[in-house]
């Protein structure tokens, strides 16, 4: 069950312009899923902080609601990763069933995926710059413009579209997975 990137038939001569962007984008979901990591190890850090100076009896506004906000953007930044290496929940048991027509179901999956995703990118982007132009804030201590933790939502659930859409226009356009699915038995 293991998932692997196929990049041997992505990468042929025939489809030059499409295997730089496979790549560039590749990047842009491995530093993504590198970013989803730093804000989990600092979830740690302000967490141990948290605790530190509540043992000290120093008080440091808003770490809760910096914890929160790493929480937020670790798991929107980690959603496009996820889904390039095959780690998503996918129920196969329907696609098994309909054997080497499984594909046709995969297509359907990515398509509805695809733009549910490509809505709520809209949406995240179109709340953060609503948040910027009200100058909207914080309601805890820390008063952080809202825009601030908001944009790393906005750009996970962009990179996750962007990675929806690439995933249909692979298996669409070339027959191939961007990533190796389960085995086939049923």
């Amino acid at each position: 069950m293991s998932a692997t990137i196929i990049r041997d038939n992505i990468d042929r001569p025939d489809f030059g312009l499409w295997s730089r962007c496979s790549r560039l984008l590749d990047n842009a979901y491995l530093w993504a899923g590198y970013a989803s990591a730093v804000c989990t190890c600092l979830i740690l850090v302000v967490t141990i902080s948290q605790i530190a100076t509540r043992y000290l009896g120093i008080n440091v506004p808003g770490l809760s609601s910096y914890a929160g906000y790493l929480m937020a953007a670790s798991t929107f930044l980690g959603l496009a990763y996820a889904l390039t290496r095959g780690s998503h929940i996918r129920i196969e048991t329907i696609s098994k069933l309909f054997g080497d027509r499984r594909i046709y179901v995969d297509l359907f999956a990515f398509a509805v995926g695809s733009a549910i995703a490509s809505w709520f990118a809209w949406y995240s982007c179109n709340m953060v710059h609503t948040t910027f132009k009200l100058h909207d804030i914080s309601t805890d201590l820390d008063a952080t413009p809202l825009w601030i933790p908001q944009a790393t939502m906005a750009i996970g659930t962009v990179l996750f579209a962007i990675a929806m859409i690439d995933n249909f226009l692979t298996l669409l356009l070339k027959r191939q997975y961007r990533f190796q699915p389960s085995a086939q038995t049923v």
